[in-house]
C-alpha cells in the first residue's frame, strides 16, 4: 500500500470515529475532547482504542435481555407484608431518596437494621456462618472472587449448604473473577450442586468487541441469604492481602449486614442480574411474604440504588453531587479512585466554600498510576476551597463511603471515577440512621488516624514535571 493510501485510510478512519464521537448522545463535552485528542495524537492506535473502548454498549441482545427481565420481575414493594406504615425520610432528606427512586425504582423504606463488620476477615467469617445457617437459599454476586483463603472458605460453605439441600447460586464477573473461574473451585462448586454463572462473559475478545465494549463489567457485591438478610459494601470475595496486587495490600474494605425490607430490594437486584445472564427464574422468591417487622416502626429508612451502562446516564454522579449539596455541617468521603466529572469537583469545592467541614480520604498508593495522578491533579482546587485531603498509608483504602451530618450514609461498590459513572454495574445503599452513621464515622476516623494530611503548601511545591504529568493524564481522565 502506498503512503498516499495509508494517509487516506488514516483520515477516513479518524474522521469517521471523530464524527461518531461528536454525534453520540449523552457524552460529556470533556469526554468528546479527550477522545478527539486520542484520535489525532495516536494514528491508527487511537482509532483502535475508540473501537474497543469508545462506546458503552454491552451488545443489543444482552441489553434487551436485561431490560426484559427488569420489566417482567415483580417489584419488591408489591410483595405481601411490604410495610405501608414504616417511617419515611423527613422532608429535608426526602428529595435524596426521591432521586434514588428515580434512578433504579426502589422506594425508600423503613424497618431496616444493619451491622457494620469489623474488617474483611470478620465479614467473610460472618457470611460463612450465615451460609452454614441457611435454610433454603444463598445468593452471591461478586466482581472479584479469588481462589485464596477467604475465597475458599466461602466456596466450602456453599458446597456444604448445597449438600444439605439449600439452593445456592453464585454469579461472578467473567473478567474480574477470571482466575477463579479457571481454578479447581469452579467445577467443584458445580459438582456439589451450586448453580454458577459468569456475568457479561467475554468469550473471544476480538469477536466480543464487535458486539459491545469488552470492559463494561458487573462491579456489584451482593450476598442474600434466605430472603431475610443481605450484605453490601466494597468488599470482594478475597483475602485482604489481595494476592494479584499484593504490593498495594492489604485492601481495606467495608461490608454491612442488613435485615429488613431493603434485603428484598437487594434480592430483586440479584435476580435481575442472575436472570439477565440466563439464570433460572427467581420470581417465586420475590413474591414471598416479607419477614415480620414490628409494626413497621422498628429500624431505619434505607434504599438500594443500582446503576449501570444500560440504566439512566449520569445517575451515579447525580447521586454523589446531591449528597454533597445536602451537607450542612459535615461531609466525609472515602474512595479509592477519584476521577470526578467537573460538576462533582465543583460540588465538593462548593461544600467547603459554604462552611461545611469537608474531608476526602484517598489511598496514598494506588494500584492504578493514571488514576492516582489524575486524582492529584484536582488537589489544589480542593485545598484552596478548604476541603481537607488525607492519604491513607497502610494498604489500599478500597472503602467507598459517604457520611453526611451524622445521620445520612451511602455505602456500596461505586467509586468516584468514570468507570463507576459510565461503565460498571454498581450497587449502593442509601440509609438514614444516626447509629449506623456513627459506626461508619468511627470507621472513617480509624482511617484518618492512619492517614497523612495533604497541605496546600505541599501541593504548591510539587515540581513542574510532576504537575505536567498529572495534568496531562487529567486531560484523558474522561476515558480512564
Amino acid at each position: 500500500m502506498t503512503p498516499l493510501l495509508f494517509l487516506l485510510l488514516h483520515l477516513t478512519l479518524t474522521l469517521t470515529c471523530a464524527a461518531h464521537v461528536l454525534l453520540r448522545a449523552h457524552r460529556q463535552p470533556e469526554s468528546r475532547v479527550a477522545w478527539l485528542l486520542m484520535l489525532v495524537a495516536f494514528p491508527y492506535l487511537g482509532v483502535l482504542a475508540y473501537l474497543l473502548f469508545g462506546t458503552t454498549q454491552i451488545g443489543r441482545r444482552r441489553a434487551e435481555r436485561l431490560s426484559a427481565v427488569a420489566r417482567g420481575l415483580p417489584r419488591p414493594e408489591t410483595a405481601p407484608g411490604w410495610p405501608t406504615n414504616a417511617a419515611l425520610p423527613p422532608d429535608q432528606d426526602a428529595p435524596l431518596f426521591r432521586l434514588g427512586t428515580s434512578i433504579s425504582g426502589y422506594p425508600a423504606v423503613g424497618g431496616n437494621r444493619a451491622e457494620l463488620m469489623a474488617d474483611s476477615n470478620a465479614a467473610i467469617a460472618r457470611i460463612v456462618a450465615d451460609i452454614d445457617a441457611a435454610q433454603y437459599s444463598v445468593h452471591l454476586l461478586f466482581y472479584i472472587w479469588l481462589d485464596d483463603g477467604n475465597g475458599r472458605r466461602v466456596a466450602d460453605a456453599l458446597r456444604r449448604a448445597a449438600a444439605r439441600g439449600v439452593s445456592c447460586r453464585a454469579l461472578v464477573d467473567d473478567l474480574g473473577s477470571h482466575a477463579f473461574i479457571r481454578s479447581a473451585q469452579w467445577p467443584a462448586l458445580v459438582a456439589a450442586g451450586v448453580q454458577v454463572l459468569r456475568a457479561l462473559p467475554v468469550g473471544n475478545p476480538l469477536l466480543r468487541a464487535l458486539r459491545g465494549r469488552i470492559d463494561l463489567r458487573n462491579h456489584r457485591k451482593i450476598v442474600v441469604i434466605d430472603n431475610r438478610l443481605s450484605y453490601s459494601g466494597s468488599q470482594n470475595c478475597a483475602d485482604p492481602a489481595f494476592l494479584p496486587k499484593a504490593k498495594y495490600g492489604p485492601w481495606v474494605d467495608l461490608f454491612v449486614r442488613f435485615e429488613g425490607p431493603v434485603v428484598r430490594q437487594n434480592q430483586h437486584l440479584f435476580a435481575t442480574d442472575w436472570m439477565g445472564n440466563d439464570g433460572d427464574d427467581l420470581t417465586a422468591l420475590l413474591v414471598e411474604p416479607l419477614p415480620q417487622i414490628q409494626n413497621g416502626q422498628d429500624g431505619f429508612v434505607a434504599q438500594v440504588i443500582a446503576t449501570g451502562p444500560t440504566d439512566r446516564r449520569a445517575a451515579m454522579p447525580e447521586l454523589f453531587e446531591s449528597l454533597i449539596f445536602a451537607a450542612r455541617h459535615e461531609l466525609v468521603i472515602t474512595t479509592p479512585y477519584y476521577v470526578p466529572v467537573p460538576a462533582l469537583q465543583a460540588a465538593l469545592c462548593a461544600a467547603a466554600n459554604r462552611g461545611v467541614s469537608a474531608t476526602l480520604i484517598l489511598p496514598a498508593r494506588n494500584d492504578d498510576f493514571a488514576v492516582a495522578a489524575t486524582s492529584r491533579s484536582h488537589y489544589r482546587a480542593l485545598l484552596e476551597a478548604g476541603v481537607r485531603i488525607y492519604e491513607f498509608s497502610p494498604g489500599l483504602l478500597h472503602t467507598k463511603s459517604i457520611t453526611v451530618d451524622g445521620h445520612l450514609s451511602l455505602i456500596g461498590s461505586a467509586n468516584m471515577d468514570r468507570r463507576s459513572f459510565d461503565l460498571n454495574y454498581e450497587n449502593n445503599i442509601l440509609l438514614l440512621d444516626a447509629a449506623i452513621t456513627a459506626a461508619l464515622r468511627e470507621r472513617q476516623e480509624q482511617y484518618l488516624a492512619s492517614s497523612r494530611r495533604i497541605t496546600l503548601d505541599e501541593v504548591a511545591a510539587w515540581s513542574a514535571p510532576r504537575q505536567l504529568w498529572q495534568n496531562a493524564l487529567a486531560i484523558v481522565g474522561p476515558i480512564l
